[in-house]
């Protein structure tokens, strides 16, 4: 009897498991034949924006202006302030949207565009949605907003599940981020949408970088936003969501009402008003994914990877570059260590270990540090806590009060500069859809160069290789030189859950 009773035990919760699976893999996703396809506007060079936008660019014909968003407070007012200049159209493209203070502040702005009349297009990615049913499909319920979701969960209650038996669809995922107004002015490159991306999160902050731009590059953002909304993997949220959900607790509004309060202080607001906000102006070319990149079926041509080598070259005397997650794997450290020893100066900073929010990423970089040293390439790791003066405008690409590495950006020849979405790891290479601006710009190039060479020596570990061959981390504090012989502000534990994931064969999924 008591042999049952256990026997029954134990097949109960693998009982519940299997029916549970075949639950979720009887779920599918509706068809797409009644989907209305939708398109950019064109006509919108008499509105508010656009007239500004034109002022500007006649004299700069055929260039893109470029104003770089370092700041969270400043790329939040960014987009709050197009939400509510916009007088036709928004469409709107993130991978991550959080209902948390900002998030639910730029939801509003949405949402009183969409009052005024204004076309709100909103897509985003389905895998970070969880628990934002309710909100979506409440915005989606206004007369001139529609949400779409890109390569959605079938099934909404049994997400995991549906991860388990759709594997290879769900493990894809659209990690674009775009926000542009009336055709005439948008935001592109490596925040998504949430407090930890626009210093209004107490925990943890991340150091990030997106770029504003007027020209026509604009139109290349919208053609491209088209692309996606109207590809096969965007749904409807009307097909997927259920009306009538209870909406979850709205954000603390006396948070939002100080973090506004600091947003309203911002330099960008005061430039803005005064017309004195400064553009750099450079030939400037959108590279993104094919959208079938989710489903497997883009051709290699069609990636941005192939699509930044084909515009950036090798580089020939530097390369400076940004990438919170670096996994570059063999090709991708072969090309780095032959650029190196061509002669280049190849610069690398990404996240250390104690400042990674994902040590799976850590695992699949950590084995590349070696060859990569020895072949000549210089590696820095952002430490997790560094003191700097409030809202200092000179940490470029560092942010202001980080924890955590995002940006996602590089500069080739001290000429070019790539600010996007784009990570140099496996996941961008092969398996997320990926986009970006690549800028003609000595100035701004030269502006990352400098911020590395005035930020890295205080706010980065060094990674080098001592006499001996051996991997060292050296920190440097004013006159004081400290040297790590393992990875610095980590226990025991974390390096050896590191080590134990490196062991697996993993990278392909980094």
């Amino acid at each position: 009897m008591l042999r049952s009773r256990r026997k029954l035990l134990l097949l109960l919760p693998m009982t519940t498991l299997a029916g549970a699976l075949a639950l979720a893999s009887c779920s599918s996703l509706p068809p797409l034949g009644q989907r209305q396809a939708s398109t950019a506007q064109l006509d919108t060079d008499d509105t508010v924006l656009g007239q500004a936008a034109l002022a500007q660019m006649a004299r700069h014909p055929g260039l893109a202006g470029i104003h770089p968003l370092v700041d969270g407070h400043d790329a939040f007012a960014a987009r709050a302030l197009l939400a509510g200049a916009a007088q036709r159209t928004l469409d709107v493209q993130y991978y991550i949207w959080r209902q948390d203070t900002t998030g639910a502040l730029l939801f509003d702005a949405l949402r009183r565009a969409a009052d005024r009349g204004v076309r709100v297009r909103l897509l985003l990615d389905d895998n970070n949605s969880g628990g934002l049913d309710a909100v979506l499909a409440r915005l989606d319920a206004h007369p001139s907003v529609e949400v779409r979701l890109f390569n959605p969960s079938a099934n909404r209650r049994l997400r995991v599940l549906g991860l388990l038996t759709d594997f290879a669809r769900l493990n894809r995922r659209m990690h674009n981020k775009s926000f542009t107004a009336d055709n005439q002015v948008t935001i592109v490159g490596g925040r998504n949408i949430g407090d930890e991306y626009f210093g209004a999160a107490s925990d943890v902050s991340f150091a990030d970088l997106d770029v504003m731009a007027i020209g026509p590059v604009v139109k290349a953002v919208s053609d491209d936003f088209d692309r996606y909304w109207n590809s096969a993997s965007a749904y409807p949220a009307s097909l997927l969501l259920e009306r009538g959900q209870e909406a979850p607790a709205e954000p603390d509004k006396a948070a939002a009402a100080e973090y506004l309060d600091a947003v309203r202080r911002s330099e960008f607001i005061e430039q803005l008003v005064r017309g004195t906000l400064p553009f750099e102006w450079g030939r400037t070319r959108l590279v993104s994914d094919d959208p079938a990149k989710v489903m497997g079926k883009a051709a290699k041509d069609a990636q941005v990877m192939h699509k930044l080598t084909a515009l950036l070259g090798k580089p020939e005397r530097s390369l400076d570059l940004v990438s919170p997650y670096f996994v570059p794997g063999k090709d991708g450290a072969e090309a780095f260590a032959a650029m190196a020893r061509g002669g280049a100066a190849v610069r690398i900073l990404t996240n250390s270990l104690e400042a990674t929010d994902v040590a799976a990423v850590h695992a699949g970089y950590a084995g590349w540090r070696k060859p990569l040293l020895e072949a000549g390439v210089s590696l820095y790791e952002l430490r997790r806590e560094w003191v700097q003066e409030p809202r200092d405008k000179r940490a470029g690409a560092f942010g202001s009060s980080a924890a955590s590495l995002h940006a996602k950006t590089f500069a080739v020849d001290g000429e070019r500069i790539f600010v996007g979405s784009f990570n140099v790891d496996q996941r961008s290479f092969h398996l997320n859809t990926e986009m970006g601006l690549v800028i003609d710009s000595p100035a701004l190039a030269r502006r990352l160069s400098e911020t590395l060479d005035q930020n890295m020596p205080q706010r980065a570990y060094e990674v080098r290789l001592d006499k001996s061959g051996k991997m060292i981390w050296v920190e440097r504090q004013h006159e004081k030189v400290l040297v790590y012989e393992e990875e610095p502000g980590t226990s025991w534990w974390k390096r050896a859950t590191v080590r134990v994931l490196s062991w697996l064969p993993i990278e392909w999924l980094l």
